[in-house]
């Protein structure tokens, strides 16, 4: 169970909501630790080998997707991470990737093929999701005609990401490196929607998160994770209505159940929702990857 990786020897540059980021000079080691957030804050309680969970989905779909866009995973097996990583061996197998250096692109690329979540929401207002005008009649969690590209913010830990719409997303990274990010985002979403529906997973919506190296676009961070996405059982899929999931939508429903302002402090997690949460998670990547690793 890992909160924060201390590894003193080691040049820690940031802590994100879920991962440490340490600086190895030609490459980062990126560890995911056992935190969750929701609403954009860390929840105050860990779920245990959550961590390890989301770096094992991730690892696997990098690598199902590498043949659509780079990325910036170099090896995630720890017998070939740099000397100064081995005494630290334990801690890091499983839950941890070493990856290239780049420059993040401020945005972050959400595709939505069912209309959930904050799109649901916008719908029902402006029957649209970030300026892209949808159907009348649809009810919440139906399957959208074509699954959409709908951009955000990227705000710092404890600040709530803003939707934008495409015009907004490309004055931040120039229009043609927007059309570019928008079109590789899609293009993963309908392989990993079909690829995930053929082991019973619905990916409602998902986000993706792009790097430059070299001039050339990378795909980074975390790939159709728990944490990332919206899963949901397909043999239990009925529009209308909160789908059951596989995600952290399970913890956003208690903290709504229990009116949180969703500002920080983040309230205390009792003992059955950390354990349902890791429960969900780990049949995510039971279904997805076919093993839990021993977990």
């Amino acid at each position: 169970m890992v909160m924060e990786t201390e590894i003193k020897t080691l040049n820690l540059v940031k802590r994100g909501k879920v991962r440490d980021i340490f600086d190895l000079g030609d490459a980062l080691l990126m560890v995911a630790s056992d935190r969750i957030s929701a609403f954009d804050v860390v929840m105050p309680e860990i779920v245990p080998d959550k961590g390890k969970i989301l770096n094992l989905i991730s690892l696997y779909w990098f690598d199902i997707m590498s043949d659509l866009v780079p990325n910036h995973v170099i090896t995630g097996d720890v017998k070939a991470f740099p000397e100064s990583c081995r005494p630290y061996a334990d801690l890091l197998a499983g839950r941890s990737m070493l990856v290239k250096k780049c420059e993040p692109l401020p945005i972050e690329c959400v595709v939505r093929g069912y209309i959930s979540g904050s799109g649901w929401k916008s719908y029902q207002k402006e029957q649209s999701v970030c300026g892209i005008g949808l159907p009348a009649g649809l009810k919440e969690s139906d399957r959208l005609p074509e699954p959409i590209f709908t951009p955000s913010t990227k705000e710092e830990v404890g600040v709530h990401d803003i939707n934008i719409d495409f015009e907004e997303a490309a004055r931040r990274v120039g229009r043609s490196m927007a059309e570019k990010v928008r079109d590789v985002s899609l293009a993963i979403y309908k392989k990993g929607a079909r690829l995930a529906l053929e082991k019973g997973i619905i990916i409602a919506d998902t986000k993706f998160e792009f790097g430059i190296v070299d001039g050339n676009l990378i795909l980074i961070d975390e790939v159709l994770t728990p944490d990332s996405s919206r899963f949901w059982p397909s043999n239990q899929y009925a529009p209308g209505g909160p789908q059951p999931s596989f995600d952290k939508q399970y913890l956003r429903d208690y903290l709504d159940s229990i009116k949180w302002n969703k500002q920080p402090p983040a309230p205390h997690l009792p003992e059955d929702v950390i354990a349902n949460t890791r429960k969900k998670y780990l049949e995510a990547l039971q279904a997805i990857t076919g093993t839990t690793y021993g977990i």
